[in-house]
This record gives C-alpha cells, sequence and structure tokens, in this order.
C-alpha cells in the first residue's frame, strides 16, 4: 500500500523527522537534497541580492541534520562562511540572517571550530544591519562565556584578545563601537577580567579618534565600582527572612502551595549561608590593572588640551585623570595649573571639578603644587560675597583636598578659614569646624592654640609627617592593651611556635622614669588626710599578702587604694591613674619551666613610701627572679608578644577598641574618619546644612511624601478587589446609627419577665390563628 502523503523531496521537515529517527535508512535521500543545495547555491552565487526561499528552507534542513552525516557535510560551513565573507554586504537581509543561523547551529553541534566563527562574525559587525549587530553581540558574549564556563581556553581567550584589538582600530566605527562594548560585557561579567583586556582598552580605546568607542571606554574605568556597589546593595537587600516564613507557616492555613514556598525560602537560606561561608573573592576595579598609569595620564591630558570635545567629554577625562593620578599617586604637576581655570562658582558642574580636584591630591604631591588650588578656592568660594551655600561647598572642597594633602594648607589661609567657625549662617560654621577637626589630628600645630582642642592620647603620640615620610612599624600598633589585663605572658603557648624563647616567662614593667614620676605625682596629689586611710590600706594589703603567701598565689598591691583616689581627682588626674593602675598591672614575676608563682612579701607598695624604699622593693624583686627570666618595657613586650604569637579575633578586637579609645576624649564622643578613600564621594563637597522650613505647608508636605509608598491607615476588608461591592453586614458598619438603632436595641438581653410576656403573646397568636 502506497501513502499519499510521503512526499520526501519536497516535505523537508517530515524528512528532517526521519533522518533524526534513521539516519542510515534515508541516506540516499539526504544525499539528494545536498547535491540540490550546491546547485541552489551557485545560482544564488551569481546575484546575492535577491532572496532565494527554497535555498533559505534548505539551509536551515542541513543545518539541522547535519551531525548525523558528518563525512557527507563536512564542506558545509566552509560554503556558508565563504559566502558571507564575499557578500556581507551585498546580501539580502533575510539570506544573511539564515546563514548566520545556520552556522549558529553548527557550532552548538561542535562542526565549526569557535575561533574561525567568531572572527566571521567580527567582521559581519560592519554590516549596515542593526538588528544583525545586537544578535551577533549577544551570541559573541554567550558562546565565550559558555567556553569559559567550565575552566578558562587561555589559548582560545588570547587569540580572540589579539583579534579585537585589531578589530577596535577599525575604521567603521559601528564595528569598533560594538567590539568595545563586547570586550566591557565580558569584563563584567568576569570572564576577560584579565589586565590584557583592560590594557587594551586602555591603550587603544582610550585614544581613539571615534567619540563614540573613546566615551564608552572612559566610561568603562568610571562607572565598573559604582555598579558593583549597586549589585551588592541590591543582592543585600534580599535577604531571605526564615524566621518570618516560619510563623508565617505555623500560623496561617496550610495549603499546597504555602508548603512550597515555605521550601522554597528554606533552601534560598540554605544557600545564601553557604555563601556567607565561602571565602570572599576580591575583584580589582579596571583602573588599578593599567601596567602604565603615567603614561595613560599623561596621554589623556595631553589629549584633553588638543581636541575640542564637548564639554562633558573633557569632564569624562578629567575624572579619569585624577582618579589615576589619586589611586596610583602620580606626577602630573601641569594637570592642577589647568583645572584651577575651571574653579569658579559661576562654572557648569563645579562640584565635580572640585571633586576631580581632590581625588587628584595625594600625600606625595608637594604642598605649593596644590596649594594655588586651595587660593582659587578660598578666594572665589570663601568669601561673604558670595551665599553660604557657595562657601559651605568651598569649605568642604578644602577640607577633603587637605585631607589628602594635608601639608597643601598654609598657617595663615587655615586660620582665616577657622575663623569661618562662629560664622552666623550654620551651613558655613559646620564645614569650618570640619576642617578644624581634620587638621587637629593632623597638624594641630597649624592651627590657633584655642583651635586645638583637648588633647588626646591619641594626638600625644602623633608626630608631624615631613614630605614623603612614611610610617613603619616594627609591630603591630595597639598590642600593648593585649597586657594590660593579662598577668603573664607565656611566649611558649602555641604549638606551631618554634622560636629561640619557647617556655620563657617574661616580666613587663615600665622604666624607672616612669614609675619615678607616678609616684611623685601621687605623693603631690594625695592629702594629709588621706594618709591615715592610705596606711590602713597598706596594712590590709599586707595581711592580704600574708595569706597569699600559704596559697601560692601572687595578687597586686595597692589596687583598692588607687581606685579610691582615683574617684577623688579630676578629669585629668583619673587618666593618670587609669595608667598606673595599669602599668602595674603589668608587671609579672613566673619562672622559666615550673609554672608555680614566687610569692614576695615586699610585692606590695604603699603610696605613702619614700622613693628609697620603693626602689629597694624593686630590688628585691629583681633579686627574687630566676636568672633566665627577662625584664621588658610594655613596647618591648608588645613587640616580642607579636613576634612569638598568632592573634586571634578577639585580640584583634581589643586593639582596635584601645586605638579607637586613644582617639576619643571625654568632650568627643565619636573619632574621627581617618582612612583615605580612593575616590572622593560627591556627597561630601555638596552635603551643607540645610535650616529646615518650621511653616505649616513645608511640614505637611513632608508629612504627604512620607505616606506616599505607605499603605492605608486602617481596617483591611479581605476584597480582593477594591471596586467590587459589599456585603450588608459590612455596609452596616457605616450607616447612621439611627438608621440602625432598632436593631441595636434588639440586641439586649431580655429580662425573665419579658421573655414569659413574649412567650404567653406568642402561643395566644398562635391560638387565634387556628
Amino acid at each position: 500500500m502506497v501513502r499519499h502523503n510521503n512526499q520526501l523531496p519536497d516535505n523537508l521537515p517530515q524528512l528532517q523527522n526521519l533522518i533524526k529517527r534513521d539516519p542510515e535508512s534515508y541516506k540516499d535521500e539526504f544525499q539528494q537534497q545536498y547535491r540540490h543545495f550546491l546547485s541552489s547555491l551557485e545560482v544564488f552565487a551569481l546575484n546575492p541580492a535577491e532572496e532565494n526561499k527554497a535555498l533559505d528552507e534548505l539551509v536551515m534542513f542541513i543545518a539541522q541534520v547535519a551531525q548525523c552525516y558528518p563525512e557527507v557535510c563536512l564542506q558545509f560551513p566552509q560554503h556558508l562562511v565563504d559566502l558571507l565573507k564575499n557578500h556581507a554586504t551585498t546580501l539580502d537581509p533575510a539570506m544573511r540572517n539564515c546563514f548566520v543561523k545556520a552556522l549558529i547551529l553548527l557550532r552548538n553541534k561542535n562542526l565549526i571550530p569557535a575561533l574561525d566563527l567568531l572572527e566571521l562574525f567580527f567582521q559581519l559587525l560592519r554590516c549596515p544591519d542593526k538588528h544583525l549587530r545586537t544578535f551577533l553581540q549577544n551570541h559573541i558574549i554567550t558562546d565565550i562565556k559558555n567556553m569559559n564556563a567550565k575552566h578558562k581556553d587561555m589559548k582560545l581567550n588570547s587569540n580572540l584578545q589579539n583579534f579585537m584589538y585589531s578589530m577596535l582600530k577599525d575604521a567603521n566605527p559601528k564595528a569598533a563601537k560594538m567590539s568595545v562594548d563586547i570586550m566591557i560585557e565580558l569584563f563584567k561579567k568576569n570572564i576577560w577580567n584579565d589586565e590584557k583586556t583592560v590594557n587594551v582598552i586602555a591603550t587603544v580605546g582610550c585614544f581613539s579618534k571615534l567619540t563614540k568607542v573613546l566615551v564608552a571606554s572612559l566610561k568603562f574605568f568610571l562607572g565598573h565600582d559604582e555598579e558593583e556597589k549597586g549589585s551588592d546593595d541590591s543582592d543585600s537587600d534580599k535577604e531571605v527572612d526564615l524566621k518570618g516564613a516560619l510563623i508565617q507557616s505555623r500560623v496561617n492555613k496550610k495549603t499546597k502551595k504555602r508548603k512550597k514556598q515555605l521550601e522554597q525560602i528554606k533552601k534560598q537560606a540554605v544557600k545564601a549561608q553557604k555563601k556567607k561561608k565561602n571565602a570572599p573573592s576580591f575583584n580589582f576595579s579596571a583602573i588599578h590593572l593599567i601596567h602604565n598609569p603615567q603614561g595613560m595620564a599623561e596621554g589623556l591630558f595631553k589629549q584633553l588640551q588638543n581636541n575640542n570635545e564637548r564639554f562633558e567629554v573633557k569632564l569624562m577625562h578629567l575624572d579619569v585623570i585624577s582618579r589615576l593620578i589619586g589611586i596610583h599617586e602620580l606626577f602630573l604637576f601641569s594637570f592642577y595649573p589647568y583645572i584651577t581655570r575651571f574653579i569658579q562658582p559661576h562654572q557648569r558642574q563645579v562640584t565635580r571639578v572640585l571633586q576631580f580636584a581632590a581625588q587628584a591630591s595625594h600625600p606625595l604631591v608637594p604642598g605649593d603644587v596644590v596649594e594655588p588650588i586651595l587660593k582659587t578656592i578660598a578666594n572665589n568660594f570663601i568669601t561673604e560675597r558670595n551665599s553660604s551655600d557657595v562657601m559651605a561647598i568651598g569649605l568642604n572642597a578644602t577640607r577633603e583636598i587637605c585631607q589628602r594633602c594635608p601639608l597643601a594648607m598654609g598657617e595663615d589661609l587655615l586660620r582665616d578659614l577657622a575663623m569661618y567657625k562662629t560664622y552666623k549662617e550654620k551651613s558655613v560654621m559646620m564645614a569650618a569646624r570640619s576642617l578644624i577637626m581634620l587638621y587637629r589630628e593632623q597638624l594641630p600645630a597649624l592651627l590657633h592654640k584655642k583651635d586645638r582642642g583637648r588633647l588626646t592620647e591619641a594626638q600625644a603620640e602623633l608626630k608631624p609627617k615631613a614630605y614623603g615620610e612614611v610610617d613603619v612599624y616594627d609591630t603591630i600598633p595597639g598590642a600593648e592593651a593585649l597586657l594590660k589585663n593579662s598577668k603573664t605572658i607565656d611566649l611558649g603557648s602555641d604549638d606551631d611556635d618554634t622560636d629561640s624563647h619557647d617556655g620563657d616567662w617574661v616580666n613587663v614593667s615600665h622604666s624607672e622614669g616612669e614609675g619615678e614620676d607616678n609616684d611623685s605625682e601621687k605623693e603631690d596629689d594625695n592629702t594629709e588626710s588621706d594618709d591615715d586611710d592610705d596606711d590602713e590600706d597598706v596594712d590590709e594589703d599586707d595581711s592580704e599578702n600574708d595569706d597569699d603567701e600559704d596559697n601560692g598565689n601572687v595578687e597586686e598591691s595597692d589596687s583598692e587604694d588607687e581606685e579610691a583616689e582615683s574617684e577623688d581627682d579630676d578629669d585629668d588626674s583619673e587618666n593618670e591613674g587609669d595608667d598606673k593602675q595599669s602599668e602595674e598591672n603589668s608587671t609579672k614575676k613566673v619562672p622559666k619551666t615550673s609554672k608555680q608563682k614566687i610569692v614576695s612579701r615586699k610585692n606590695s607598695i604603699s603610696s605613702i613610701s619614700s622613693k628609697s624604699s620603693k626602689r629597694s622593693q624593686q630590688q628585691s624583686k629583681k633579686a627574687d627572679l630566676p636568672e633566665n627570666a627577662k625584664i621588658l618595657n610594655e613596647k618591648e613586650a608588645a613587640q616580642e608578644l607579636a613576634l612569638t604569637r598568632i592573634f586571634t579575633d578577639e585580640d584583634f578586637k581589643r586593639i582596635n577598641a584601645a586605638n579607637l579609645k586613644k582617639t576619643v576624649t571625654n568632650a568627643r564622643k565619636r573619632p574621627l574618619e581617618k582612612d583615605r578613600e580612593e575616590f572622593v564621594k560627591l556627597d561630601k563637597i555638596e552635603m551643607i546644612y540645610k535650616k529646615r522650613k518650621h511653616d505649616k505647608e513645608s511640614r505637611l508636605e513632608t508629612v504627604q511624601s512620607g505616606r506616599s509608598d505607605r499603605e492605608k491607615f486602617g481596617w483591611k476588608d479581605g476584597r480582593q478587589n477594591e471596586n467590587c461591592s459589599k456585603t450588608n453586614r459590612e455596609k452596616q458598619k457605616r450607616k447612621n446609627f439611627v438608621m440602625m438603632r432598632h436593631k441595636a436595641r434588639s440586641k439586649v438581653k431580655k429580662s425573665f419577665r419579658d421573655k414569659q410576656q413574649a412567650l404567653r403573646k406568642h402561643l395566644l397568636h398562635i391560638k387565634k390563628m387556628k
């Protein structure tokens, strides 16, 4: 029996289905169609501008089943590639799209090398077909991403990057712009996030004669960090509330849908927990990976001076140059006089220009180079002929520049600006005080004596740094905090420690000069009325030490006496008392191998004893020590501790807390920010204090703006559609009480007598009706 609907030569979809099921049985039919394709292709090559639907169907048919006959279709991809290379711009758009889709199908089946196809697609970006260019861009990004999914193919990536390097120099602006867009997108997807990609864009894209390529390259070095922060913020906003979901599932009605939702939330919570445990990955921004930042900054500055681009493009140049100078600490002294020309209150985007001036400042720039900028800001902004907002912006910009280059400020100029701390406008006053607070921490000698404030412990330890001077630490700053509450320092506590001092116990004490100074201050502060109390305390301490000898323990002496004295002194004497107590707590006496502690009756020191008796007691302490014990001061002990012990997170928390405490006085409860950020935020310059309006209209406006995204307050009914009708019971709640009074009365509880009468009346009524 013959099937009339079996028209294989003409019905290509049916033949395609049959070939995929049984390739061997339909090999002859496929070869017939392939020969027909070759003849049709020769005819189409004579006039490639015309559309040929038959050839379109044949190409897609062969591309779908090519994996079944790889020997027969060996030259099929090359025919399409040659046709696209020779007639790329003259081909009919529909036929060109057909050939491109067929090649992508063959690439997905690994029937054509990736490098050959991608090079062809990069060349096709020259075609005047926007839809095709967008399609090719998406495919190139997806294909390269899939190839680097499991492991990065360095050889393929290198070849593609070299080809892309030549495409950026292409004369066709559309191809060059699409190429730089592809490279930027691959960098953002962490596929080509290497130095080679960044330096190709930096050396070719940023100096391109095509404005679109130039702008895209400059934006690449400006906007990647902001986008990363925004994505981090968005990820943090979508945190899973597992606890709330569990409470809801416990209270709400149990349904299959809610059960599935709870399971999904549990999976998301487990995934988020695993993500937190993973080691953090640090992706450097593109501007950190540039090989020659000095050459790039000089080239961009020369290009900025020679070109006559729009003002927005000039701002991009200034932004990139200032970031390069600030991050890599470059020397480009001609940049500062150039940017000074734009520092005028009437200048468009002047706050951004001030931001660039602050970004280009760093400690290695000589103060003489940056000082003209500060004087220009002071002359053009910080004058009483300007408004208070302009003055505050000028002071904020001065503060940001001086935070990065404190030596640029002169003493006379700083004292003049500090006088604005009593200005009538609060925005100017607060900006001037922020500048004063900055120099209190960095160079207090430049300020007037009355502006230096109360001396903190950190300021006392601070030494003004000369130009180019760098702090070199031989230990962890603030490690002395770990010695204050510890009785002994065991240098052999860590198992992995192989230092020569294993098993030693180090005795920590202060120098004799410090102890004598503390004792003399304490003697001057004590009064005659306190001497009797001190004697009693000494007797108590002696008796306690006698008890401790029997137990084999050593306790600190005179601690209660010091606490009583410190409560009676003023703030300054309180600080001195605390320092003395911490210093005396740091004395330790322990032998080398045995863990038994030596006891001495002369360990207690009274506050009224003479200097000679104290010295004799110190000598007796040293005599009690074993031969191999060491006596170190606090700094040496902290250094020894850092060299022989691995600090834990708790230790670093104590160190940070101690360093933070040094920067705070009784008057100032919050420390200043000392860390210099890479980029200057525009808000720090534009942030000025504005007095709120207290009239009724402004207050109502703020109230209404706060209610914009808030749901309506009150009882919510269960209706899904607010416009649908309500039940009679819901309507009764909004009716006038007079209308519903009779129903309210009926709800009053009847007495027994009323019930009897109503029942009698009802029974009589029924009897009459019969």
